[in-house]
């Protein structure tokens, strides 16, 4: 799933906000179908250790870092946000795997 999302010049703080908030909905949605994949990638992990996966998240990390790259965002910015993200769904997967 790829979204191609245009850029816009606006003529005011009201359009400027109006992307944001829209952006915002589409970040929320799309985060939404993440936890969902996440969600059921717990099925497949038995223990600590493969919930934690340090590799995969430095796999991930290197991704999107190069991603951010690609389309003009603050690869510091996109890093910290993700590194939060996964800490957060390591914590949820965490809770399903733990009695």
């Amino acid at each position: 799933m790829t979204m191609k999302m245009q850029k816009q010049k606006c003529d005011s703080l009201a359009q400027v906000r109006e992307q944001i908030d829209a952006i915002d909905q589409s970040l929320i949605e799309i985060i939404a179908l993440r936890q969902f994949y996440v969600d059921q990638a717990t099925r497949f992990k038995h223990s600590v250790q493969d919930v934690q996966s340090p590799e995969r998240v430095e796999q991930v990390i290197t991704k999107v870092r190069a991603h951010a790259v690609q389309f003009g965002a603050d690869p510091a910015v996109v890093e910290k946000l993700y590194r939060e993200m996964i800490a957060q769904f390591i914590q949820r997967e965490l809770k399903e795997i733990r009695p």
